[in-house]
């Protein structure tokens, strides 16, 4: 089963970063069909589910906003191609995991119980580093009340996108083997 639902991953990835471009160009035509406008509807509204949607933050494709901001843009198509990489090279980025059990468990010695594998913390490491460039365009807009480019957010989100599906392919992988 988790083989079927790393590709399923894969392929989720892949759809959603083609349709936030997709759609725009559906959005933009005079005369989309009663399938696509359905489509548009759908994928704009699952953006709004998951982002703000702002019109100066959003980049426009064929006289669009897109579905998702610039920064958004960057996570799914950096989660796009790190699911891509990942299944193509057979990530393994969480072994050998260390038992809580064991006395190499931490430096800091915790209890058993609040203990964490190796593996969970490198994970951590990685999604909090991950964050770190999207965390510094915050404060630099709220400390000078400038807005990064659109580009630089979109640059922001990328790490974000590839460390978050380079996790779920590597421990999908972990299971398979």
């Amino acid at each position: 089963m988790p083989a079927a639902l790393r590709r399923a991953f894969v392929a989720a990835a892949l759809a959603w970063a083609a349709l936030l471009v997709a759609v725009p160009y559906i959005a933009s035509r005079t005369h989309a069909t009663a399938f696509g406008a359905a489509v548009v509807v759908a994928v704009y509204s699952a953006g709004a589910y998951v982002c703000h949607q702002l019109p100066d933050r959003s980049y426009r494709l064929w006289t669009a906003q897109m579905p998702v901001c610039a920064r958004c843009a960057g996570i799914y198509l950096g989660a796009a191609a790190s699911a891509v990489v990942g299944v193509i090279t057979g990530a393994r980025g969480l072994q050998p995991s260390v038992d809580v059990r064991s006395p190499e468990r931490l430096a800091l010695r915790l209890p058993e119980r609040l203990a964490l594998p190796a593996s969970a913390l490198r994970a951590r490491a990685a999604l909090l580093l991950a964050a770190l460039p999207s965390a510094a365009t915050l404060v630099y807009e709220w400390s000078s009340g400038i807005t990064p480019s659109n580009l630089v957010r979109f640059a922001a989100g990328i790490p974000i996108g590839v460390v978050v599906a380079w996790l779920i392919v590597s421990v999908s992988e972990d299971q398979v083997n």
